[in-house]
């Protein structure tokens, strides 16, 4: 009996050992004809819904190219099946496999690289407060006393209660579920300053119903490389899919899709987020990496 329950013992450490050591999404959407790419509702002009299950944005488009180069590697047409992922449950559903590409607006940084792998820098973010224009505010030092909103699961009143001007600085923090909920906390009155990356709200701003009247405002919080997640411990698809966005840095590809999606007008409502790329994405294309925010704290 002992020696039998030592077979099983050593026989499921074994298996355990086994699945640790790789995780091989191209053999899975090779078997199943299926891949899943995790998009946001309201993650600005990266990733958010046009209705009718159709998403759009430049980190949704980058995933389609990478997507296409997965086909490639499968030998098969796939099919693309779409699941909103939130803040809270985006690196829990790319950890179990429910997500296989996650192309929203999730921060690279240490802590996060102990659970899920990002493929190369697309995208350099500044973190900022968005206000009513006729708020009057326009610096941190002005919050004292106001409620702040942000979404559930994101680190952005963190950095917001670490800036050396927040010190002494007393906010109640409101959450919405996701972005779009946090932006109604602000048109609605409920809050006072909306705090998280800037092109999010700027592409809020852009989508609202009359966007004259909110500003974005503030010192910035905080500057963060934003990528696209894969699972952890698969080199094969995490090469296949920094590749396809190399390419897409060398060929000068990548700056044509982001002018689509934050310079020229966008669907539905055919507005214009107005956010160049900035010099620090700029610097991401030219030297492609997936080093986490705390090595852009450093400099």
């Amino acid at each position: 009996m002992k020696k039998h329950l030592l077979a099983v013992v050593v026989s499921a450490l074994a298996a355990g050992g086994a699945y640790a050591q790789a995780y091989d999404t191209i053999a899975k959407v090779k078997a199943s004809g299926v891949i899943t790419m995790g998009v946001r509702d309201s993650s600005g002009a990266l990733s958010y819904t046009l209705g009718d299950g159709k998403y759009g944005g430049f980190h949704y488009e980058v995933c389609q190219r990478i997507i296409a180069n997965l086909e490639k590697a499968a030998g098969k047409k796939l099919e693309v099946k779409f699941l909103p992922v939130t803040s809270q449950n985006r690196i829990p559903l790319v950890q179990n496999g429910t997500v296989d590409i996650e192309c929203g607006s999730t921060t690279n940084n240490a802590t996060r690289q102990k659970d899920v792998s990002f493929v190369v820098t697309t995208y350099v973010e500044e973190v900022r407060i968005a206000v009513k224009a006729n708020s009057g505010i326009t610096a941190i030092s002005q919050l004292n006393g106001k409620n702040v909103a942000t979404t559930t699961g994101t680190t952005s009143v963190q950095l917001l209660r670490k800036h050396e001007r927040a010190t002494g600085v007393d906010f109640k923090e409101v959450f919405g579920k996701d972005h779009a909920d946090s932006f109604l906390l602000l048109e609605s009155g409920r809050a006072d300053a909306f705090v998280m990356d800037g092109q999010i709200l700027a592409g809020n701003i852009a989508t609202s119903k009359s966007p004259a009247d909110y500003k974005i405002v503030g010192e910035v919080l905080s500057v963060e490389p934003i990528a696209i997640m894969l699972h952890k411990d698969d080199p094969a698809f995490k090469k296949l899919a920094d590749d396809t966005v190399k390419d897409l840095m060398k060929t000068g590809e990548i700056q044509k899709l982001y002018d689509k999606w934050f310079v020229q007008p966008i669907p539905p409502k055919n507005t214009r987020v107005g956010l160049p790329a900035s010099d620090a994405t700029k610097a991401a294309w030219a030297n492609p990496n997936d080093k986490p925010v705390e090595d852009y704290m450093k400099k």
